[in-house]
């Protein structure tokens, strides 16, 4: 991405900001409400091949403040990246770790992490894209919900669309494009988020990621 890219990506984020700042959360819970929607703590949305959990680094320090573990026990990189040319992976963003197919601190009693999970967790099935309230499928949806819980969900909304154009903000300005390259035995995954640049050993990262990379340890 060049500096002109740069600033015109930036300038609309810029404007996406704006928008979801004034967002009116009455107007969110009112739709919220017309909706409806009660978690029935069927765990869905917690378990499964397709669960994938973006968390931003304040995020993670929460989680492992909360459990005692290591950055890396809490979350990972994502499988999608490119290559550049001293063969480094490089990718964008964290996920929330995982045991098998399902989140890691799900458990048959509930969240092991409720009151520091993530805004994802927080304000799902809802979302919010251009400022429009999308939601994603789940068995609660058009349950009875109250005034205050709708308006309480209507303000983690408008919070979460705020952290994600700010974290994209500041992801964009410290990123440094590369060249394109082929997987190195000498690489390293470098992740990118709005802290700046993250170099992890592949043989640190778990998984089914740390797995594929290390394959190209013994290239």
């Amino acid at each position: 991405m060049n500096r002109a890219d740069k600033n015109e990506f930036l300038a609309d984020l810029e404007s996406q900001l704006e928008g979801a700042e004034s967002l009116a959360a009455d107007d969110l819970a009112r739709e919220i409400r017309e909706i409806g929607f009660r978690c029935r703590r069927c765990g869905e949305c917690c378990r499964g091949v397709e669960n994938s959990v973006a968390v931003f680094p304040f995020e993670i320090r929460a989680i492992i403040a909360e459990t005692g573990e290591g950055w890396l026990e809490a979350a990972g990189p994502p499988e999608e990246g490119e290559w550049d040319c001293e063969g480094n992976f490089h990718t964008l963003e964290w996920r929330l770790a995982k045991a098998g197919r399902d989140c890691k601190y799900y458990s048959e009693d509930g969240c092991r992490i409720y009151g520091v999970r993530p805004l994802l967790c927080q304000t799902y099935p809802f979302y919010l894209e251009e400022g429009r309230l999308c939601r994603s499928e789940c068995r609660g949806l058009g349950g009875e919900i109250g005034h205050s819980e709708a308006t309480r969900l209507a303000e983690l909304l408008k919070t979460r669309q705020i952290v994600e154009i700010r974290e994209a903000m500041e992801l964009v300005w410290r990123y440094d494009d590369f060249e394109r390259g082929e997987p190195s035995p000498r690489g390293k995954c470098v992740v990118h988020d709005g802290e700046g640049e993250h170099v992890i050993e592949w043989s640190e990262i778990p998984g089914a990621l740390g797995c594929r990379l290390s394959l190209f340890k013994g290239a």
